[in-house]
């Protein structure tokens, strides 16, 4: 009887303790304002999204600040493991973002200075807080590699902080925006070189030529605005004499509602990338594409299967049978 009761107790007691520890657990605590640290901080965001193209900008914001009673900002750089083109440079404002929901520069330090593969901007003010934005202009060194940046910051009180981002890939592909395209004029289009020619020079590279542009208003067929290959039937290229030597077949594969954001340069969100092209399988397609639009666009793969391309429409004009057209190019089996 003696041990029972005992037991008996014994559960009961971790029973009250279990409840008491519950009820405790359960207590509000009482709310307390978060006490800043007393050292030098940093944070990093990329801007920019989508691919990586060479001689394009990867855009970030740098922000560091310290408590004004431990020191002032001095200076802040960024490393990058590939050099950037010219046109890299740190920002020497700290940028902020106003009601209206601008953002809003104000002048904390002297212009950068770029030296080998470190940006740097030193502070003129007195500040305890910046944001600045760096802008990486991509080198032709980094295509088809990965690219990291250190960014790092200094105070007054001797204080270093840093903040590593990446790696990044940067694409294989090329892009080229806002090639104006004429009928009859500057019709002929070169994938390899990403440029337009006139006949003239059509003529004297005709080995580049692989699309001629065509306007042509049909009455009976929707026809206006096309990228014929130079080999389509001539039903395709009505009114076009190809200067000689002209005669590649390419194949070409009309698409709407592909506005690449890097090509449309609006608010779409849609990015066309190097697996996109890796992917791509044009096997079945036609050497013609009529009655585009603007924000269609067209994949095209060169004759010799060494190029593929996707060419965006910004704008077309009915009355002066033009357009503006803009491109990415991928180079196959570049890697």
């Amino acid at each position: 009887m003696m041990l029972h009761c005992i037991k008996v107790f014994g559960k009961t007691a971790i029973a009250v303790l279990a409840m008491m520890l519950f009820f405790t657990g359960c207590k509000k605590k009482e709310y307390a304002l978060p006490v800043p640290k007393d050292v030098l901080q940093n944070d990093v965001i990329k801007r920019t999204l989508g691919p990586n193209i060479v001689g394009q900008q990867i855009e970030f914001a740098y922000a560091m600040a310290i408590l004004p009673e431990k020191g002032k900002l001095s200076s802040a750089q960024v490393e990058a493991s590939i050099a950037g083109a010219s046109g890299t440079y740190l920002e020497n404002r700290s940028f902020y973002t106003n009601g209206s929901g601008q953002d809003v520069g104000v002048t904390v330090g002297a212009p950068s200075v770029t030296s080998g593969n470190v940006t740097s901007v030193t502070y003129n003010v007195d500040t305890a807080a910046a944001t600045l934005r760096y802008y990486y202009v991509i080198p032709e060194e980094a295509r088809g590699k990965q690219v990291s940046f250190t960014f790092s910051a200094k105070s007054s009180n001797g204080q270093t902080v840093s903040y590593k981002m990446g790696p990044y890939t940067v694409a294989t592909m090329d892009m080229v925006r806002n090639l104006n395209v004429s009928n009859g004029a500057s019709a002929y289009i070169s994938i390899a070189d990403m440029k337009v020619y006139n006949s003239t020079d059509a003529a004297a590279n005709p080995d580049k030529i692989d699309l001629v542009y065509v306007y042509y208003a049909d009455p009976a067929v929707a026809f206006n605005h096309a990228l014929v290959s130079p080999a389509a039937d001539a039903q395709y290229r009505p009114g076009v004499t190809l200067p000689a030597g002209v005669n590649k077949s390419t194949k070409i594969e009309k698409v709407f509602n592909l506005q690449d954001y890097n090509l449309a340069q609006s608010q779409y969100g849609i990015y066309i990338d190097d697996l996109d092209f890796k992917k791509l399988d044009l096997s079945n397609a036609p050497n013609f594409a009529i009655n585009l639009k603007a924000e269609a666009g067209a994949w095209v793969e060169t004759s010799d299967g060494k190029y593929r391309a996707y060419i965006y429409f910004n704008s077309v004009n009915n009355t002066g049978k033009s357009a503006v057209i803009s491109m990415k190019r991928y180079t196959m089996n570049a890697q």
